[in-house]
């Protein structure tokens, strides 16, 4: 089984489903390739923090504070209800784009080490509220799974993976994508794309399904 999503680590759907995909293969007892694709939010953000969430909500759709503020609520009661302790409130938005070039990294260099990195850098916005377009708080995170942080340090002090990061992102434009969480599973010749955080359940129903060759190729666009 091969696993695609492309999810942004400033996308609190994109940490709350993909947690559930995870945990629905955990109780299936089934393991999978993994493999992340950048999907930036919010491309034009730079490094240092920028507004509060409750901000960019009223900016981003045209709301009241209040308004803005039960949204930030409801999501962090979604993800709470799931065992993701998220303070989405206190989110300072700054660029992913590091980010997204450590998780190229390390899917090409220490694939078997990717997805514990991915939900460590979820852990460290939403849950910890790190900056974590700061080199200094992903080279600490990639030591913390055991990698080596003088080279986690040269790669993003420099320009590498930038350019993959930049095409990849341009070939999910191509491909139709305009919403994230977005994930393609692939069993055998069975392959099923979904966009949005699927219910646990639904995901263990869809994968039992194409196990069983009881499902066709399908999409649920």
């Amino acid at each position: 089984m091969k696993i695609v999503h492309w999810s942004d680590f400033n996308c609190p759907n994109s940490y709350i489903g993909l947690n559930r995909l995870k945990q629905a293969l955990d109780e299936l007892e089934l393991n999978a390739e993994w493999e992340m694709k950048p999907f930036e939010l919010h491309p034009t953000l730079f490094d240092t923090p920028a507004n509060s969430m409750t901000t960019e909500y009223v900016i981003k759709y045209g709301i009241g504070p209040d308004e803005a503020n039960e949204i930030i609520r409801e999501t962090e009661d979604i993800a709470k209800s799931e065992g993701l302790d998220i303070n989405y409130k206190d989110v300072r938005l700054t660029s992913s784009r590091n980010a997204h070039r450590l998780v190229r990294y390390v899917q090409n260099k220490h694939p078997e080490k990717s997805l514990e990195l991915i939900f460590k850098i979820f852990e460290a916005n939403f849950i910890a509220n790190e900056t974590i377009a700061d080199i200094d708080v992903l080279v600490s995170v990639a030591a913390g799974i055991g990698l080596d942080e003088n080279e986690v340090r040269n790669l993003l002090e420099g320009e590498s993976y930038m350019f993959e990061v930049q095409l990849e992102e341009e070939e999910s434009i191509i491909m139709g994508i305009e919403a994230i969480p977005f994930y393609m599973i692939t069993i055998n010749d069975e392959q099923l794309t979904v966009p949005g955080a699927f219910e646990k359940e639904d995901f263990k129903i869809a994968i039992r399904d194409m196990i069983s060759g009881e499902m066709e190729s399908k999409t649920f666009l």
